[in-house]
This record gives structure tokens, sequence and C-alpha cells, in this order.
């Protein structure tokens, strides 16, 4: 079964085409890094205007490296939510064409789901259920738990900014320019940490909070703390209070509710401190997708959309976007 799949919720134009849901038959990502960068951050209306230039000619492209047609495929699978709401639409809408002009039923895909199927592209090994779910992106921090395909449970979730949010935020305080992730994670890798910076609720349940840890390395930076620190050493001290925050909550919940294994997704996934502590901490297997998987891309919607379409998830050509959408 080959399903094509269309991701357009944030900066990142990208389409897919992966058969029977694990083997990646192609992977286009247009991305608008560059773009953005200028602005420190995602300006959604720039974002949704360059997803119109672009997504025409990533279908193409993502055909051609699939060697098939739109006849040859056997549905589309869009993103609807969440994300920005103008580069939602831009996706749906053309999604919506392509499936009305070649005949094909319309499938919806939950963004945050489509994270979770892209740890299984490129593996034979099947789910194995229940699974602890660490989903950590750019807008959502959340722990859930996968029962089976479609069943999810969210235990806990951010109550403020996200980690990647978190990230960016920081690196820019830094002046690291943006995307910031990728900045502190090299950096990081560089330097000891400088001290050790408070942790997200250590006390709670399994929710986070990381506003208060960006205040303080703001602190920092501006003085108010005493001598600052070496850059790269503040880098370094931030992502171990992250990483130790993210690892030490999914592993408690991963025990408490007997999970079999830990799936880490979400563009956060892609830092190299998380895979390594969790892998290193974590007494079950853990499974985390290529760094290009990590992040926004075609192939992980058209993986999740197997599975929608072949529980019989189809959606009518009136369906609307839903930028809030939640998972669990």
């Amino acid at each position: 079964m080959l399903i094509l799949g269309i991701e357009t919720s944030c900066d990142e134009t990208a389409i897919g085409v992966v058969e029977d849901g694990r083997s990646i038959r192609s992977n286009v990502i247009a991305s608008q890094v560059d773009l953005h960068a200028a602005y420190g951050g995602v300006v959604p209306e720039l974002a949704s205007r360059q997803h119109v230039e672009a997504i025409v000619p990533v279908l193409e492209e993502a055909l051609i490296r699939a060697g098939v047609t739109l006849g040859q495929l056997d549905a589309v699978a869009v993103t609807y939510g969440p994300g920005l709401a103008g580069a939602l639409l831009v996706g749906l809408n053309f999604a919506k064409a392509v499936a009305y002009a070649a005949g094909l039923p319309l499938v919806p895909v939950n963004h945050l789901e489509g994270h979770i199927y892209a740890a299984w592209l490129g593996r034979d090994d099947e789910p194995d259920f229940p699974a602890l779910v660490l989903i950590v992106s750019g807008g959502h921090s959340d722990i859930v738990l996968m029962e089976g395909h479609g069943r999810y449970r969210r235990l806990g979730q951010t109550v403020d900014d996200a980690a990647g949010e978190a990230f960016d935020k920081v690196a820019r305080l830094l002046g690291l320019g943006f995307p910031g992730g990728p900045a502190i994670d090299r950096l990081a890798a560089t330097a000891r940490p400088s001290a050790r910076l408070p942790r997200a609720r250590p006390d709670g349940e399994y929710d986070f909070s990381f506003s208060g840890l960006k205040t303080r390395v703001q602190r920092i930076v501006r003085g108010e703390e005493g001598e600052t620190p070496d850059v790269a050493e503040l880098a370094a001290a931030f992502q171990e209070s992250v990483v130790d925050s993210l690892v030490t909550k999914a592993v408690r919940a991963a025990e408490d509710h007997d999970a079999n294994q830990i799936v880490l997704s979400g563009g956060v996934a892609a830092n190299t401190a998380l895979r390594a502590v969790l892998r290193e901490r974590s007494r079950i297997p853990v499974l985390v997708p290529e760094p290009v998987l990590c992040t926004d891309n075609g192939a992980m919607i058209a993986a999740c959309g197997y599975h929608r379409y072949a529980a019989g998830d189809i959606a009518p050509l009136d369906l609307d976007i839903d930028p809030s959408l939640k998972i669990g």
C-alpha cells in the first residue's frame, strides 16, 4: 500500500511516499530555516506564503523519487493540526485538491501522532504496546501512553514553554541564532556545565515547566547572579537541566505504567544528549527515529496515515484544520 504524506504545520514543506507504513520511497523536505533566521523565529505569514510557492515542486520531486504516479497511490494523508493555522490551510487544501483530482481517499493525521510513527520507519519490528511516548518539539512537550494503534492516554504535558521553544529562547539570549536547538547542542558538546540549573517541576507528576529555567538563564546572562559564565558552559548547563527533566519524568512514567518500550519523538529528539541519556537511564528499549525523521517530514505523516487508513479513518473533503489539536 502506497500512502502520500503531506506536512505543512510549521516551516517545512514536506511530502513523502511510504509503502506499507514502514518503507520510505521518498521524503522531500523544503526547509525555510534561512528565511526565518533573520527574524529569530518562524514568521507565520511568511511560512504560509513559502508553502504556497514550494508545495507543487515538492510533490513533483516526491513522486519522481518514489518512482510512482498519483494513480498508483492508495491514499493521501495530510496534517490537519496542530500547528500554524495559515500553514496548515495550505497543506490541507492542497491535499484535498490532489485527493479529488486523483480520486483518492483523504486521510486526516494528527501532527503529533505522525511524529510517533516516525520511530518505526525503516524498521522491521512491531510496536511493543504499551509504549511510553515522549514527544518533544518547538510547540509540545508531552508524555503519552500508547496502548495500541490510535489509542493514547496523555499523562503529562508542559504547562508553559515547550522544550524546543525554551531552546530557541535561550539560544537567542546567548546570541546563538535560530534555530536554537542544534546551536545549543553543538556548543554544549564543547564544555562542561557551569552550574546546576533548576529542574522543571521536579516534584510534580509528569508535567513540565521550562519558563523558570529560561528566566534563570536570562538573569545569569544579564549579570544579576554574579559573574557571567562562559557561553558554552552556560549552554551545557541549560541543556543538562532540560534533558534531566525530560528523561527523569519519562523513565518514571514508563516504570509506573509498565511500558514495554519508550519512543522518543519530535524535533528535540534529534538532540544528541537527550538521545544518549534516555538510552542510558532507561531499563527498557528506547526507539528514536533518525535525526532527519525527528524534525517535520512527510514520511511520518504517510506512515501514520497508513494505520489511519487501515482503520477506516477517511475524511470528507470539507475537513477543516484544528491548530490546537491534542493527542490522548
